[in-house]
């Protein structure tokens, strides 16, 4: 990976792509440590200390949301944005009619940051309303005036960093918003690191290090080695003449990846489990339902049986989601007999149609399976060890992922540039 970004550096269109997008995630970063005025920082982090909500949300945010900076909401209310609009484009007639429109996908690219706007004006004005004068500072201003301030602010801070993370997909390397979120996941290395080094070095267990230290690499690996893995569907073009020349007769293979769909259902899984914890920021704290939520359907719940069993679902549920949008079976078919391939062993047309579903069914199983596993399992067991940091097995999937991606992007566009390639 290191070798690649030394040879990417070397070419000077991939240089210029890669200095812009390192000097967005700088931006992004000073960003995130420029307060909001009318905020008690001290009262706003004893507030929510251990609430596992905010540690999440300040985990997608790079520590923003601790600090309640204009990045405070980061880019979370763009990605449930995101979901809401593709839900309702598969169940709203119109919404889909534009989708297929040629200029549709730009319409509903610009709903979709409206909604994402909105969402952070309503779960900045949530958390202000719910803690209200514990942590807003009302001396100065009337008080709707400082909670409108502070909405307006955060919904800014949103806004700028969906312009930021198009800016990096369109003139940057790699998809902006996974960059982002690999950021302020990075960003929360270090502390991260200290704290877990305290608490072995005070405990005086300093063979846990060695642990962590195989368990982290181990964790790396098997992350690798399944997002490389490759399902090889054999392909076998007949041969045509056409004047005095012959063409086709070759055989292939078409790449089915086991996690196509990266590490995109496990992201927006975890954003939609603490959508609702959200919106619960408006109700009466003390009310039997929110009561009710807080023990059986947040993560911070005593036992959160019934969240792991939703959140397991719902990874589930939008790897086929994501599976379907990407991954056409009967448009695959169509293209593989227009042009003379056919799978050895399966009739052309809807026969090869329905083995290619199947075996996307199958992949999307296993690659959902393995994203639910590692989201889950390794958060329970440190839980029981008495860890509670939403920084874990997640962050390093979510971080390997989008290196990956991004060294895969790069090689591509170095391929594109060097007819040789740049790996001999």
């Amino acid at each position: 990976m290191f070798k690649t970004f030394i040879n990417a550096f070397k070419v000077k269109d991939i240089r210029k792509k890669m200095l812009f997008t390192l000097l967005l995630l700088v931006v992004y970063r000073l960003g995130s440590q420029v307060p909001i005025p009318g905020i008690n920082v001290e009262a706003w982090q004893q507030q929510i200390e251990g609430l596992a909500l905010f540690d999440f949300m300040s985990l997608l945010s790079g520590s923003a949301l601790s600090q309640f900076t204009i990045f405070a909401m980061g880019i979370s209310p763009y990605i449930t944005a995101s979901i809401i609009m593709q839900l309702l484009t598969i169940a709203i007639p119109s919404l889909e009619r534009i989708s297929k429109q040629e200029d549709g996908r730009q319409k509903i690219e610009k709903i979709t940051r409206y909604v994402g706007v909105a969402l952070a004006v309503v779960q900045s004005l949530g958390i202000i309303i719910t803690y209200g004068s514990s942590i807003v500072e009302t001396d100065r201003f009337p008080t709707w005036f400082t909670y409108g301030s502070i909405a307006v602010y955060s919904a800014a801070g949103t806004a700028f960093l969906m312009w930021l993370g198009e800016r990096i997909t369109e003139k940057g390397i790699g998809n902006g918003i996974s960059m982002l979120i690999f950021a302020s996941i990075v960003a929360r290395v270090i502390p991260f690191l200290v704290e877990c080094f305290e608490k072995i070095i005070w405990q005086g267990m300093y063979w846990q290090i060695g642990i962590a230290f195989i368990a982290i690499v181990a964790l790396i690996t098997f992350v690798v080695c399944i997002d490389k893995a490759v399902r090889k569907i054999p392909i076998q073009y007949a041969k045509r003449v056409v004047g005095r020349k012959m063409y086709g007769g070759q055989n292939t293979h078409l790449p089915m990846k086991a996690n196509a769909n990266g590490v995109l259902p496990l992201i927006f899984a975890m954003t939609l489990t603490q959508f609702p914890s959200m919106i619960m920021q408006f109700f009466d704290q003390n009310s039997g339902f929110v009561t009710w939520w807080n023990n059986n359907m947040s993560a911070s719940a005593p036992v959160p049986i019934v969240y792991y069993l939703v959140y397991f679902l719902l990874i589930i549920g939008f790897g086929y989601f994501y599976t379907s949008i990407t991954f056409n079976p009967v448009e695959m078919s169509k293209n593989l007999q227009q042009n003379g391939g056919f799978i050895p062993g399966i009739r052309p047309g809807k026969p090869t149609g329905e083995y290619l579903g199947k075996i996307s069914k199958r992949l999307t199983l296993f690659g959902s399976l393995f994203l639910a596993v590692i989201a889950i399992v390794p958060t329970v067991l440190l839980n029981q060890l008495g860890v509670t940091s939403m920084f874990g097995a997640t962050s390093v999937l979510i971080m390997v992922s989008v290196a990956l991606e991004t060294t895969e992007q790069l090689e591509s566009q170095m391929l594109m540039r060097h007819y040789k390639g740049f790996l001999n």
